[in-house]
């Protein structure tokens, strides 16, 4: 639904730049942002959208997601991907490239950005491959990729085991200003492994993955970076240690900047007790310490962005028994408000991290300009409620899978409304 004026009135607004909550109104004219005080009078003809109680926040951006489309379908599509994200408060998103083909070169990437022009009502980025299919040998159609606007290079969920591809790759990608998004593994390490090594994986008789084969080829990573000049962006954190690598390296100056799921911030390896493949993820849930000190780090700023690493699954797929099941947990559908009822209400961390780290930084890192909720931007907002309650079923979550740990339960907090350029894109 359109309008030329709106008045989103009594709301409190959330910035990046500090915990407190300002009591203001913001009126909307076509699409942009007006005015923004308190006690606004209402202009003749306005819509008036009552916002007492309610918070008023820049909407999020998600630059790790997995839409599956092209080849898998079945798990999700850019349709319902991008219908997930509005259901969460997300209005941009960059897709991973392993698809069904990978997207390793500039006519791959511009088909599916001819796809989402059709079918996603929000902006979407197309990240490319760092190499042809993924498979780590010969580096990609970088330069025309980089051409067709890939903000970023990765190969997805699969580190590149050979450091010399990785260099020449970093050393290429400097030259185009583009930034290598790595998830870090060693598979030599993670063998068979299905979840995090340690005393739970050892009573439930699982493979076990241990938190130095991520650290390791995080430390690798980072070593080729700070030799190389390159922009690189470390995918998903799961370890305190993988942190203390990355402070350690920020510290000396190198280009480099992280993520954290939500995941990875509100479970452990001891939800896992029953077999319960909704909490199987690569990199896998860790411990409580692991979580402490990645929730100290997004608070501290040494982590960068939250990325909510969305990764359907079919339930089919995901009934197996807990070693074949698929990696992955879904996130666009509950990443705010799961944040909210577990960390900001709670009083761990304010929504000026949520805003910086879930909305303006990951911008910022794609080279998109932030939205704030200021006189003369874009109108690109989310409305929450903290007084209402969201029962996350299957027919309230829009992502075509539905593997997460949320499903049928019940949080505090809903997201009433999405605009974004002055239209509702959502409207409960």
């Amino acid at each position: 639904m359109k309008a030329g004026v709106i008045l989103f009135k009594g709301g409190q607004v959330a910035t990046e730049d500090s915990p407190q909550l300002k009591k203001l109104d913001v009126l909307v004219e076509d699409g942009k942002i007006a005015q923004v005080a308190a006690d606004l009078p209402i202009p003749e003809g306005a819509e008036v959208v009552d916002c007492v109680g309610c918070v008023l926040a820049p909407a999020m951006f998600d630059m790790h997601v997995h839409a599956r489309e092209p080849g898998r379908e079945d798990q999700e599509t850019i349709a319902t991907c991008s219908e997930a994200a509005i259901n969460g408060g997300v209005t941009g998103l960059v897709l991973m490239p392993n698809t069904l083909p990978t997207i390793d070169s500039g006519g791959l990437l511009q088909s599916v950005l001819d796809i989402a022009a059709e079918k996603s009502r929000i902006p979407i980025w197309q990240a490319g491959c760092i190499t042809k299919g993924r498979e780590g040998k010969e580096l990609a159609g970088i330069a025309g990729m980089k051409g067709k606007g890939a903000p970023l290079l990765t190969d997805g969920g699969d580190s590149i085991a050979d450091a010399m591809v990785l260099l020449r790759a970093m050393e290429y990608a400097k030259r185009f200003d583009l930034m290598l998004a790595l998830h870090c593994e060693t598979k030599e390490l993670s063998g068979k492994g299905a979840m995090n090594e340690g005393q739970v994986s050892y009573r439930l008789g699982i493979p076990g993955i241990p938190a130095c084969s991520e650290e390791i080829c995080i430390s690798r990573d980072i070593r080729l970076a700070q030799y190389t000049g390159a922009r690189l962006h470390i995918q998903h954190l799961s370890s305190a240690e993988g942190v203390a690598t990355i402070r350690r390296f920020k510290e000396a100056g190198v280009r480099v900047t992280c993520e954290v799921a939500p995941h990875h911030l509100l479970f452990t390896e001891e939800q896992i007790g029953d077999y319960d493949t909704r909490y199987k993820t690569n990199p896998p849930l860790r411990t409580a310490a692991d979580n402490e000190a990645l929730l100290q780090a997004l608070a501290e700023g040494w982590i960068d962005v939250i990325a909510s690493s969305h990764a359907p699954h079919t339930e089919f797929e995901k009934n197996s028994d807990f070693g074949s099941a698929p990696f992955g947990i879904t996130g666009l559908d509950t990443a705010v408000v799961s944040l909210y009822h577990h960390f900001v209400k709670t009083g761990v961390f304010g929504w000026d991290v949520l805003v910086k780290r879930y909305s303006a930084e990951p911008r910022r890192l794609c080279q998109v300009e932030p939205v704030p909720i200021e006189v003369g931007g874009a109108a690109e907002f989310l409305v929450f409620d903290p007084n209402r309650k969201t029962w996350f079923s299957k027919k309230f979550m829009q992502s075509k899978s539905s593997n997460t740990p949320f499903l049928d339960q019940e949080l505090d907090g809903q997201i009433i409304s999405v605009m974004k350029d002055g239209e509702f894109l959502l409207n409960r």
